[in-house]
């Protein structure tokens, strides 16, 4: 099974239109969360339809997904990327995931890239 990504709203699209191939769609897309739904809410859809987040966010978002998983809920995945990640990195350590997933070692956890 191949991961399908959901990307932060403030990711850039060029990300999404390099990777046609894949699954990857940003928020405010239709049939995705809206612009500004809460990451809470946003943890909630990606367990429902089974999508990695794919973030920039690392204030906010290890404490959502705690609360999220102190519920009993789940996700497939966080990847959270530094601020300044250029579209290419995003690009390839994507497509790198896609060919090589293994969704048990994304589940429920923020895996943080990328790579060392």
């Amino acid at each position: 099974m191949n991961p399908r990504f959901l990307l932060d709203e403030h990711l850039n699209r060029a990300i999404q239109e390099q990777l046609i191939q894949i699954d990857v769609r940003l928020i405010g897309d239709e049939g995705v969360p809206p612009l500004a739904t809460p990451d809470p809410d946003i943890l909630l859809w990606i367990e429902l339809n089974n999508y990695l987040l794919v973030t920039a966010n690392r204030k906010t978002m290890a404490r959502h997904l705690t609360e999220h998983l102190q519920t009993g809920r789940h996700v497939p995945g966080i990847l959270c990327f530094p601020q300044r990640t250029s579209i290419g990195t995003y690009v390839k350590e994507l497509q790198r995931i896609w060919n090589s997933f293994v969704p048990e070692y994304y589940q429920d956890i923020i895996r943080y890239l990328p790579r060392k």
